[in-house]
């Protein structure tokens, strides 16, 4: 969750116009923002001193801190976003953190698990601490070893000793970046279970919780591997694991530019990622397939016949990535007959789940970082399931612990809330599921080559749903005042009225549930009462096991106890309309593949009715894009 950002400039000594190491930092942070934070702050080497600033509250409030209060200028220096977890969100808690006689200044992201018993050490040592951080005591550890073990000797291996010495004795999840006055054109980092990627310039270098924080300076970016440390100057960048060893990291290139990560012309950025969802499912769907309509999903590097021998699929995620699992377990479970369940993360290894080397795991993460997501996905590894990994980012922690990766290619999302990055979430697990059938032979070639064929009508029926969104939009404006609003579906649309629910609830902070439309009468109606809102999502009347007629009857339950009712149904659906206050219409498309439709007008719906309550739909309270720990 927290943003962080390291840079090392011009070896020669010059300070160029913009790559002041202030400027790259504070620009990194900026681009960092969407990952959720609540303090900020920075610090820099020059002339053998550090010197730190740090807010709580927004970057707006570090930046008129250093107005009022200029740094230095100065070639290396480090910053950092703060989202709390030890100690409130408060000037003293945030980062950076100093130590050494406030010659070391540390930021960390995730969490030191050890940090009780190490802080009793260094205080028994005299250290006096400032905060209510774990941050503080490793920055107190690392100033100890540096001081105390490496006599502050960089012959000795300086900085980058010391920091593989802290990390042998630190526990938990962390990125660590660290910067000394006795080496003035170093960052040292350390990652354990948390991101961190580098960025290579020409004759400057980069450091960042992801690219977004160099993105306008360089594409050029290695993953670094689990337990690995980097030092990099201007020139140079070395890695190491916890232990002194030489490592290696992956270099590859950014392939989307800073562009890519602006409103373009949107008033939020979630506006802009809602009208970007066609080209997230078009460009998620193209490339899968050969000139034969037989599925080539080339990022699956498993032998196929292992995938054969799955007797049972469990999808691991958190969120409304767990919800576009749901979604996926009904058409992996129709497509390919085999078992599927979908299993909260968080959850899943703490109730000694029945696992082998028969399941496949299928962990579903934007980010590719969700701490949650991750240590279930190694425990299904230590149990010897196979793994898959359904993720936007490339190089991430998730796909690359994982046996295989199928990308999502939806860009960049930078609001809190998902939104494109769920309907492609959705379209990579629906081509997992018909590869998987393609393989086991579960349905013919022409079936397949029929439902591509129908996912490739999907993001111009999107487009079209983008195109007549003022009424929806009239409609969430008009509720700003609500204080409940309920959800209902059944099959496939249970999991996006719950997705419907937790967009509300994100962006709007009131109360929103989503039910299957069948329990109403065993308990939820009772919520029922005169002017509540109740959306539904009511299935096509087309196909000889339509649910429709049923899902009308719970409209017309609710809606004689005094419910407002507002419809999401296909076009053509007349019969809707005599239960309804008012009803959005999708284009028709089969039963298994609404969702890509029906989350939109949801999703519209939620960022209206916030937007006219006046919040910043972006970055909701108290939520992180990525959350980097347990």
């Amino acid at each position: 969750m927290c943003g962080i950002v390291g840079y090392v400039g011009h070896s020669d000594g010059r300070v160029n116009a913009g790559h002041n190491a202030l400027g790259v930092v504070l620009e990194g942070l900026r681009r960092l923002e969407y990952r959720g934070y609540d303090s900020a702050g920075i610090a820099v080497v020059a002339d053998g001193t550090i010197s730190s600033r740090k807010k709580s509250g927004k970057l707006s409030n570090l930046i008129a801190e250093l107005e009022a209060s200029p740094l230095p200028e100065s070639l290396t220096g480090i910053g950092h976003t703060r989202w709390a977890t030890h100690g409130g969100p408060t000037d003293q808690n945030a980062h950076p953190h100093l130590s050494d006689e406030g010659k070391l200044a540390l930021i960390h992201n995730g969490i030191i698990e050890n940090f009780a018993e190490l802080k009793l050490e260094l205080v028994r040592k005299g250290v006096v601490f400032q905060s209510e951080t774990d941050t503080e005591v490793a920055a107190a550890l690392l100033g100890d070893i540096y001081r105390n073990q490496m006599g502050g000797d960089a012959a000795k291996g300086g900085l980058t000793r010391a920091m593989e010495l802290a990390c042998q004795r630190l526990e938990g999840a962390f990125t660590l970046l660290a910067i000394h006055a006795d080496q003035p054109d170093v960052v040292v980092a350390a990652r354990r279970n948390s991101p961190l990627v580098v960025g290579l310039g020409e004759g400057e270098n980069f450091l960042g919780s992801d690219v977004s924080g160099f993105i306008d300076y360089t594409r050029r970016a290695v993953e670094l591997g689990q337990d690995q440390i980097v030092t990099i100057t201007a020139d140079a960048v070395e890695i190491t694991d916890f232990y002194g060893a030489p490592a290696e990291g992956k270099e590859y290139h950014v392939n989307w530019d800073p562009a890519s990560a602006e409103k373009g012309g949107f008033p939020s950025f979630m506006e802009k990622e809602i009208h970007d969802q066609p080209d997230a499912v078009l460009q998620t769907l193209l490339g899968r397939s050969d000139i034969h309509g037989n599925l080539t999903l080339d990022e699956l590097r498993v032998d196929p016949e292992l995938l054969k021998s799955v007797d049972k699929i469990i999808v691991l995620a958190c969120g409304t990535s767990a919800y576009a699992g749901q979604v996926a377990k009904y058409a992996i479970e129709h497509w390919c007959r085999i078992p599927t369940e979908v299993e909260l993360s968080h959850e899943f290894r703490y109730r000694d789940p029945i696992v082998d080397e028969n399941t496949l795991i299928v962990s579903i993460s934007q980010s590719g970082e969700t701490m949650d997501t991750l240590m279930a996905v190694r425990y299904a590894k230590e149990q010897g399931a196979k793994t898959v990994s359904i993720c936007n980012t490339n190089g991430s922690t998730i796909p690359r612990e994982s046996d295989a990766v199928l990308y999502t290619h939806a860009g960049p999302e930078i609001a809190v809330a998902s939104t494109k990055a769920f309907l492609a979430q959705i379209t990579a697990a629906y081509l997992l599921g018909l590869y998987l059938a393609q393989l086991r032979g579960n349905k013919f070639q022409g079936e397949i080559k029929d439902i591509l064929a129908d996912l490739g009508k999907i993001p111009a029926k999107v487009q079209h749903i983008l195109d007549n969104e003022d009424q929806i939009k009239e409609l969430g404006r008009s509720m700003a005042d609500a204080k409940s609003v309920l959800f209902l579906g059944r099959h496939v649309g249970f999991p996006v009225a719950m997705e419907g629910a937790l967009k509300l609830k994100e962006l709007a902070y009131i109360h929103a549930e989503g039910f299957a439309a069948g329990e109403l009468k065993h308990g939820p109606i009772a919520l029922i009462e005169e002017g509540q809102p109740v959306f539904v999502v009511v299935p096509s009347p087309r196909g000889r096991n339509s649910l429709h007629a049923k899902v009308v009857s719970n409209i017309q339950e609710v809606r004689a106890r005094g419910a407002r009712t507002i419809v999401i149904a296909e076009e053509g659906d007349e019969a809707v309309k005599a239960y309804a206050e008012h009803v959005f219409y999708i284009p028709e498309t089969p039963t298994l593949l609404a969702p890509l439709l029906t989350t939109v007008p949801l999703q519209i719906f939620a960022l209206a009715l916030a937007s006219a309550k006046g919040y910043d739909v972006d970055q909701p309270r108290n939520l992180a894009k990525s959350v980097t720990v347990e």
